[in-house]
């Protein structure tokens, strides 16, 4: 997957969690309580219910890069071995192509140019088992998989693209409680963090 745009965003990431921390201090009590979740300390050490996003307007091209624990999408981080969670797996992937609704990108004029989707999930259901065998083991049979998804957008009408609205992608992956986002776009840089009582950001 292309990593273009993120050093840039990440080296936003303090003002996202400096951000976040406010609201985290005032929902200590609901935080502790889902503390067995949160084990690893911060989104970058893979924190269950918790997703990153990349946001970048720069002229007509509007690229979006989102990260997320396999657990938030489709419910577990193991191979996909049986029917059921093969099922799981393709029905995640078949709504990550859908990033227009998924990011409600509903004015500007936009339609998407490139997408990538990328998770070690998604490798064992395109390979025979032993290709993902081999693949699992190269892993070292981590358990902590993540899905990556990658969008380029041309919007024709930039000017008319005001807002983001996340409720869709909070609807269809209800496990997903936060997603912190790093914006950059032509009124400036900043990080906030989404939930699904508040899920717009503007540009």
């Amino acid at each position: 997957m292309r990593r273009l745009l993120l050093a840039l965003p990440f080296a936003l990431l303090p003002l996202a969690v400096a951000h976040a921390n406010e609201h985290k201090h005032e929902h200590a009590h609901e935080h502790a309580e889902h503390a067995e979740h949160a084990e690893h300390g911060s989104l970058n050490a893979h924190e269950h219910g918790v997703a990153l996003l990349n946001v970048v307007l720069d002229g007509t091209s509007l690229e979006l890069q989102l990260e997320s624990p396999a657990m938030n999408l489709v419910g577990f981080e193991h191979a996909a071995n049986s029917a059921a969670d093969k099922a799981k797996v393709a029905a995640a992937r078949s709504q990550l192509e859908q990033p227009l609704a998924l990011f409600g990108i509903a004015s500007g004029d936009c339609t998407v140019s490139m997408q990538e989707l990328e998770s070690p999930l998604f490798e064992g259901a395109a390979h025979d088992e032993h290709a993902h065998d081999e693949h699992h083991a190269d892993a070292g049979d981590s358990e902590h998989s993540e899905i990556h998804a990658h969008y380029q957008l041309d919007c024709k009408k930039p000017g008319e693209l005001k807002q983001l609205n996340l409720s869709e992608l909070f609807k269809r992956f209800p496990a997903t409680e936060k997603i912190q986002v790093q914006l950059i776009a032509p009124s400036g840089q900043q990080g906030l963090e989404l939930t699904p009582a508040n899920a717009s950001l503007s540009f």
